[in-house]
């Protein structure tokens, strides 16, 4: 897909230029180590005009990225929400996914960077995932070991197990992969939380291997406010294949319905779920609408 045209902009370090001509450092530890950060935000057109969806925790958790690996972070996050939205007025954007990026300066050693750069870029961008439901394998590769890796922090170098993982599940015939921890229990997908359902109650995979998405945390929410039980608990495999259904949830993904993983099929009608009537919640809120029907 075209993310942008000669007209274009990006806000990078305090402007707004075109992307087209904005160029890239070829010595920063970015490009050559994957030493960076990046969020995935979301914006919606509502009847309250155009809304990106939790803002504020999205760049505190960019800065939080950054100070977890050390690249120095000096903007004031009040001020780059309100860029962000200048973003999509210069762009005419409504309803668009929104990437910000923190990447170092020029820099060969394997040392910390002593300074950094920020872009934050804006493209319409639906379900990353599409809207069918989806054909999920278990991955032969692992997500990283967290004690060789902060996988709490979005870290630009850390998507390239995701990128393999992701190649190997679609050359396999399946849409999305799903990764397991070190030792053999379900962690999450290439780049989303992933959610059970078994005798009514949702089933998630704790806080120890698995990044914290702000999609997981609004599920969490949404589970409480409508009453469904969830419980954090470490997953096998046979956990998932034995599943009356599953979904996964990411800001990029939003909450998508899971209709077989490897050669399991899901024998509940998705929109008889829990999954379903979490799905429709969330678009809901997103898009600031008040009334809302509990249909299971």
């Amino acid at each position: 897909m075209q993310y942008y045209n000669q007209n274009t902009l990006i806000y990078l370090n305090g402007d707004f230029v075109k992307a087209h001509g904005a160029g890239a450092d070829l010595f920063g530890q970015s490009l050559h180590y994957g030493y960076g950060a990046f969020e995935g935000l979301r914006s919606y057109s509502t009847h309250n005009g155009i809304r990106i969806f939790k803002a504020e925790e999205h760049f505190k958790r960019l800065e939080e990225s950054c100070n977890a690996i050390n690249l120095p972070y000096s903007w004031n996050n009040r001020i780059l929400v309100e860029k962000t939205y200048d973003l999509l007025a210069a762009n005419n954007l409504r309803s668009a996914y929104i990437r910000p990026l923190v990447f170092s300066g020029s820099n060969m050693h394997l040392t910390t960077s002593t300074d950094a750069n920020i872009m934050i870029a804006a493209w319409e961008w639906g379900p990353y995932l599409g809207q069918n439901l989806l054909k999920v394998n278990i991955s032969n590769i692992e997500r990283p070991n967290p004690k060789s890796f902060r996988v709490d922090a979005k870290i630009s170098g850390q998507y390239i197990n995701s990128i393999m993982a992701t190649s190997e599940a679609i050359n396999n015939g399946f849409d999305e992969a799903l990764l397991l921890d070190q030792d053999g229990f379900v962690a999450q997908a290439s780049s989303e939380n992933i959610f059970i359902e078994k005798d009514f109650k949702i089933y998630t995979p704790p806080l120890e291997n698995i990044f914290p998405g702000i999609t997981r945390q609004t599920v969490v929410d949404i589970c409480k406010d409508l009453n469904f039980e969830i419980i954090e608990k470490k997953l096998t495999v046979e956990d998932v294949y034995q599943a009356d259904s599953a979904f996964l949830s990411g800001t990029a993904a939003e909450i998508i319905g899971i209709k077989q993983v490897d050669h399991v099929v899901y024998k509940d009608h998705w929109e008889h779920t829990i999954g379903a009537s979490i799905q429709r919640k969330y678009k809901n809120l997103v898009l600031e609408q008040e009334n809302y029907e509990v249909i299971i």
